[in-house]
């Protein structure tokens, strides 16, 4: 079975590094879905306006040549203990497709395009399917949840300067303050003076992290290519 994409995803991440490990854990986090020359029809999204929440069936495209095995070793358990691929939402899948469930922001008829809340899609990644959420199917308060119930991720706390926070407007700085809480850094990494950078909005946001603070120590304009 060929697939095509439909759209792709214009995000203010445009490496992996430092995207949220699983949608709707930033809420704040903005993004748009933009169509396809081939399905840029404004019927197809008839209706969608009185759902709140879609599903995303895209690509991990920056692992399409990646070695896949039967393991993986999730994030959430320090990068150190092994699972099978299907307990866990790894990146590294045979079909190299992803899921993500994600809030409708708004909906622009005209393009067409539809701005969204919440995902973990990487800048132009494709998108191969959208699909209505519905909360009395695809809701299970009861379920239980794996590993990742015994398991959280601890968030830091963010120290922002003053300067950057006047860069931002303030759902992009508060998007960027839970995407940094989540300390995007390998979890076998704990190094207080390794500076790490990741790009955000158009900037590449540097950071140190000691003691449980994540301190942004200088932020460069990206140029355009």
């Amino acid at each position: 079975m060929n697939i095509e994409s439909i759209a792709f995803f214009k995000s203010p991440f445009t490496s992996k590094f430092g995207i949220p490990r699983q949608s709707g854990i930033v809420n704040e986090l903005r993004g748009t879905i933009v169509f396809t020359d081939n399905y840029r029809q404004a019927e197809a999204l008839r209706g969608l306006e009185d759902y709140d929440y879609l599903w995303l069936i895209w690509g991990f495209s920056e692992h399409v040549d990646a070695e896949k095995h039967a393991t993986v070793r999730p994030p959430l358990l320090g990068g150190n203990e092994r699972m099978g691929v299907w307990a866990t939402r790894s990146p590294f899948r045979p079909n190299n497709l992803g899921l993500s469930s994600v809030r409708i922001a708004s909906i622009d008829f005209t393009t067409p395009a539809i701005e969204v809340l919440g995902a973990d899609l990487m800048d132009g990644t494709p998108i191969y399917d959208i699909k209505p959420y519905l909360p009395y199917v695809d809701s299970h308060s009861e379920a239980r949840g794996g590993f990742t119930e015994q398991h959280s991720w601890q968030r830091l706390q963010v120290d922002i300067p003053f300067e950057l926070s006047e860069c931002l407007a303030e759902p992009d700085l508060q998007a960027l303050r839970e995407t940094l809480s989540l300390d995007p850094r390998p979890h076998y990494h704990d190094d207080d003076e390794r500076e790490y950078g990741m790009p955000f909005m158009g900037w590449n946001i540097h950071f140190r992290v000691a003691h449980g603070v994540l301190h942004v120590v200088k932020w460069v304009r990206i140029s355009a290519v």
